[in-house]
């Protein structure tokens, strides 16, 4: 299975998916919890992705991905649709991540089987996939984790990934392109 396949497994129909989100959180706001459920589905598995790129610790990243849709449901009323709401769930996932960062005022190297889990939400990804995979993501660096994992696993444009890391686009590019270069180099020696 070739990296540039994982990209297409796991990527949302847009337009049609921001609809459904939107109207998710709008049920939310009026403290529908199936919504919530139904949100979380659809969701989660690029929230902890995200959240586990930045924490680099899967507790860590379990529990924002908890604290992120308690937030949701909190704040649900106060979604102003733009319709990017997955855009919206990501920066509270990214400024709770921020917080427990600072909270713990270090940063903790991921370790391979955190990495294990975030290809296991991807079901064309077989046992001996991810075994490469993660063998293959250890050797990139922390910042061509994060945006490999948020372009190819979570299906996010190049754009929207220079949004979450603040960085500029053309950076997000090359660090992308360097990465997957690096990532098929790896693939080929392990095969």
């Amino acid at each position: 299975m070739g990296i540039d396949n994982l990209r297409h497994t796991n990527r949302v129909n847009k337009k049609t998916d921001a609809k459904k989100l939107d109207l998710y959180i709008e049920r939310i706001a009026n403290y529908d919890k199936d919504a919530l459920a139904g949100l979380y589905h659809m969701t989660s598995a690029s929230v902890y992705s995200f959240a586990l790129s930045l924490l680099k610790n899967i507790q860590d990243a379990e529990d924002v991905l908890h604290d992120t849709y308690l937030q949701v449901y909190k704040t649900a009323a106060s979604y102003k649709s733009m319709n990017k709401p997955l855009a919206w769930i990501l920066t509270i996932a990214r400024n709770l991540s921020l917080m427990k960062l600072r909270n713990r005022k270090k940063i903790v190297d991921s370790k391979p089987q955190d990495w294990n889990s975030a290809f296991e939400a991807i079901p064309s990804v077989t046992a001996e996939d991810r075994l490469v995979l993660v063998s293959c993501m250890d050797k990139l660096t922390d910042e061509e984790r994060q945006i490999i994992m948020l372009h190819t696993v979570s299906g996010y444009k190049h754009r929207e990934v220079a949004g979450f890391l603040k960085i500029p686009l053309s950076t997000a590019l090359s660090k992308y392109h360097r990465a997957i270069k690096k990532l098929r180099i790896l693939l080929l020696e392990e095969n």
